[in-house]
């Protein structure tokens, strides 16, 4: 990133994680916080992805059902075979 322009919507949803994790450079963080104060849409993003995490955290794996449990660990892992597969043309 590093770029002092505007940041669209799009390449913040892209660098949420670094934004929320702290990891941000300074200069990506000012044009992160820069967006944020002009976007309600992405205001909103933001705080369903803190909530979300604030209660993802509070899961407990004995508090799901075996079942549940499964269907969790076959999205997890086709997920990640999707992300693992090479891209096309790459």
């Amino acid at each position: 990133m590093n770029d002092l322009t505007d940041m669209a919507c799009q390449e913040l949803v892209e660098v949420i994680t670094d934004y929320i994790e702290g990891s941000m450079d300074p200069i990506d963080r000012e044009r992160f916080e820069r967006h944020l104060a002009e976007c309600p849409g992405c205001r909103d993003y933001v705080e369903q992805m803190r909530l979300t995490i604030r209660l993802t955290r509070m899961l407990r794996p004995e508090s799901l059902s075996a079942s549940t449990r499964q269907d969790l660990l076959r999205a997890f892992r086709g997920w990640r075979r999707g992300r693992d597969e090479p891209s096309p043309g790459g």
